[in-house]
């Protein structure tokens, strides 16, 4: 006679089935690192204008994100840069965004909304100040750009500050020693290329992919601008946080310069505020350090992310989920 397996019953089953589900949920606790949380909600992460190294960075990180937070919808903002930025933080538009060091100064000084409320998440790298122009211009300093059609970026941007800055620092009034041209990264390369304006100021990692890409069907140049940082360091607080840097030749391999280019440099910071989870924070600072190579193979200024200088944040003090992966991490 065949052997009948004994019948189970529905209450037996039912027991055995929440016993068992009992035991993964223990194991998918035990399983997660001490401490985590799952995180879930809405980030609104506010970048630059869309052919710029914020928003190209940007999108690179939110690849990261989503999977190491796969429960938060990442969602990407364009912008006129820096300036507009903070003020997308301050009125809780955006959770988290990346600002110049300058920028971030000038906003507290002024005593913008929610200035106090501002918080370091890390420093990323540092932008670079480039002054483009035909490869034929006769202009070789930014005091040379005195009668020109100058594209010096829109209003909400971080290369409106400096560039103005530095044309007061040439004796040029921006207003009324040039003609000024208040556009972004995204038309300043097909303005130039089409006659339509004379040289236009950038501040951006290096390489740019729009100044790349112009000077592949344009012949252009880089025009040094180290003469004048010693004279923009006197311009108060905001300006401290420019140092002199140097363009190696190869950023640009087709622009007509014969040798590197001296110009400034100014740090990129990753800015949040106060009331931002710290749990959500420290999560996304992790993503940031982690991420430094994947994202660098592209946005090559990337690559400069360092964890032993990002939480140089001056002047924000760190976010408390910063300073907590920090803390985690330290040898």
């Amino acid at each position: 006679m065949p052997l009948v397996p004994p019948r189970i019953s529905r209450r037996h089953a039912l027991r055995v089935l929440v016993a068992v589900l009992a035991v993964l949920g223990v194991l998918t606790w035990w399983l997660k690192p001490f401490g985590q949380t799952e995180l879930a909600g809405d980030l609104v992460f506010s970048t630059g204008a869309r052919t710029g190294v914020y928003h190209r960075y940007g999108q690179l990180l939110e690849q990261e994100l989503r999977e190491s937070m796969p429960g938060v919808d990442v969602r990407l903002e364009t912008s006129e840069g820096s300036q507009e930025n903070l003020k997308r933080l301050a009125t809780g538009e955006a959770d988290f965004t990346v600002a110049t060091a300058d920028a971030v100064a000038k906003y507290r000084l002024d005593g913008k909304p929610a200035a106090d409320k501002l918080r370091g998440v890390a420093r990323l790298y540092d932008d670079y100040v480039q002054l483009v122009v035909p490869a034929g211009s006769p202009v070789q300093s930014a005091r040379d750009l005195r009668g020109k059609r100058v594209a010096i970026g829109q209003p909400g941007s971080g290369v409106r500050l400096v560039s103005e800055r530095l044309l007061k620092a040439a004796k040029i009034d921006p207003v009324l020693d040039i003609t000024p041209v208040t556009i972004g990264i995204d038309t300043m390369p097909g303005e130039l290329e089409a006659g339509r304006i004379d040289a236009f100021f950038w501040s951006g990692g290096l390489p740019t992919n729009a100044v790349s890409e112009l000077s592949g069907r344009f012949d252009i140049r880089l025009v040094q601008l180290g003469d004048l940082v010693e004279q923009l360091q006197q311009g108060g607080s905001p300006a401290r946080y420019y140092r002199t840097a140097v363009m190696p030749q190869d950023a640009y391999a087709l622009a007509r310069n014969t040798s590197s280019v001296t110009t400034l440099a100014v740090p990129n910071l990753l800015v949040t505020t106060a009331k931002t989870d710290p749990a959500l924070t420290e999560q996304l600072t992790q993503t940031v350090i982690s991420s430094r190579d994947l994202v660098g193979r592209e946005v090559h200024a990337a690559q400069l992310v360092d964890l032993r200088t990002a939480i140089y944040t001056d002047p924000l003090e760190l976010h408390e989920g910063a300073r907590r992966y920090y803390r985690s991490v330290k040898p």
